[in-house]
């Protein structure tokens, strides 16, 4: 707005516009009249009394520094995620893994233990406030059940009176033992992938046998809730289901007792190239209809790159050092890298294993440090652009190729979602104006706490099994 590149008009219906400062937390709705005063006052002319004092008073004059950060040196993480399998207990549709196609790769407890060993030594050196232990990977963590509950023992042992907190992705096929086990060790929490209705997520989510699995997990939640136990869900879209999404949404929240649910188009890789895409003004429409049902229960639906109340350059990990280990044991920065034979490994996979600790290809981790949003030419000018912070730079792959980003569909329907998000937190406030730290407690998208957030986010970037 008048060479105020952080402060935005956006068009509404009936003249009205959305004027929103990201880096300033602020966010009004406004006359076409009104839109335009504030602009002249920001380019310099005198303007109203009444908008000026408005401009002075929301500090929109102010050049607030972008919110830009970037590691440097060798990675000293204090976090460790375990890639432990690829196999998997279900034959999901939509797989970006294809989790079963092809022989099973399984981490020894050697890997482990090496990956242990070296984020709880420089916790303790960093004087953290915990190591952190997670589970995720091509195929089911629980899969590989006596490495999870060894590897996080283990990790308990080596750490003393230093806290580890660890948390899983999992597709919520378990066993009532394996429940008991997760609720007494997995303090961190699950990110549960379930698709609402039943007949929904069992068309798309079926056991190796081919039959449906939405009543195993079922069960899994309701002993969660039960427990009072910290569980996220995660579901995953199809084209075809996109009618049927606001149904599943209540589903979900009727029966069950999450604590935030998360909502994704299907990711076109793996088992799913080639289909229907669900990244479309009908998923927009049905998710603003589903957003309206989950607000009854107290919940606002959450999608990986729409994040009012969040500014920063990275959409995830990859660009923070992110430290994940193969089954074999390589590093990868990316939850969708899962392995060495991954299309973009030679992106994502950065570090290996030596008799010192880690060896880091730099040349390599430096190229993922540059990938902040700062340093992507077609997000200039986006008003989401420090929420969405770039999105997911695998998905950005897997849609343009290795070139510049040019953008996708999932750039429409980010820009769509925060601008409801921005709208319902006016209403929030008042009607007037929202201010960032103002946000109902189910209104703050961003404080996703505990260590199970990095894994919802991932999910947000692949249909985890």
């Amino acid at each position: 707005m008048n060479g105020h590149s952080d402060v935005f008009a956006i068009p509404l219906e009936d003249e009205a516009y959305l004027v929103y400062a990201p880096l300033h937390g602020v966010a009004f709705a406004a006359s076409e009249a009104m839109t335009a005063a504030v602009s002249d006052v920001l380019a310099g002319g005198q303007g109203d009394a009444s908008v000026a004092a408005l401009v002075e008073e929301t500090g929109l004059r102010r050049r607030p520094r972008p919110p830009v950060t970037r590691r440097r040196g060798t990675p000293e993480p204090t976090e460790v995620t375990l890639f432990l399998t690829t196999a998997c207990n279900l034959r999901c549709t939509y797989c970006y893994a294809s989790a079963g196609d092809a022989p099973a790769s399984y981490m020894s407890m050697d890997v482990a233990r090496q990956g242990i060993d070296f984020v709880v030594a420089n916790a303790k050196r960093q004087g953290a406030p915990f190591a952190g232990v997670n589970y995720h990977g091509g195929g089911e963590p629980s899969v590989h059940w006596n490495l999870m509950t060894e590897s996080l023992a283990y990790a308990r042992e080596q750490a003393g009176d230093l806290e580890v907190i660890a948390a899983s992705a999992g597709n919520g096929v378990f066993t009532d033992r394996q429940i008991d086990w997760m609720i007494a060790h997995l303090n961190g929490g699950m990110s549960l992938s379930f698709d609402g209705l039943p007949e929904v997520h069992d068309k798309h989510r079926p056991t190796v046998r081919g039959t449906g699995s939405s009543a195993r997990v079922m069960h899994t939640m309701r002993r969660f809730a039960e427990a009072d136990y910290p569980f996220a869900v995660r579901l995953t879209v199809t084209a075809e289901q996109i009618p049927l999404l606001p149904d599943s949404v209540e589903f979900v929240l009727s029966n069950f007792a999450p604590r935030r649910v998360q909502v994704e188009p299907a990711y076109q890789l793996g088992r799913h190239e080639g289909e229907p895409d669900a990244e479309t003004e009908e998923f927009i429409a049905a998710f603003r209809e589903a957003q309206g049902r989950a607000a009854r229960y107290g919940q606002e639906l959450l999608y990986s790159a729409a994040r009012v109340g969040t500014v920063s350059n990275h959409f995830c990990g990859i660009t923070q050092d992110n430290f994940c280990l193969t089954p074999s044991g390589n590093v990868s920065a990316c939850f969708e890298a899962f392995a060495e034979d991954n299309e973009f490994a030679d992106v994502f996979l950065y570090g290996a294993p030596d008799a010192d600790g880690y060896a880091f290809d730099m040349d390599r981790l430096e190229r993922l440090r540059d990938l902040g949003v700062e340093n992507r030419s077609f997000c200039d000018g986006c008003f989401a652009r420090w929420n969405c912070a770039g999105d997911c730079y695998h998905k950005s792959l897997a849609a343009n190729g290795r070139g510049e980003f040019v953008g996708s569909q999932r750039c429409h329907i980010t820009r769509e979602l925060v601008k409801d998000q921005l709208l319902t937190r006016i209403a929030q406030s008042g009607g007037l104006m929202w201010r960032a730290g103002q946000e109902t407690p189910c209104a703050v998208h961003g404080a996703q706490e505990g260590a199970a957030s990095e894994l919802a986010a991932a999910a947000a970037g692949g249909d985890h099994e």
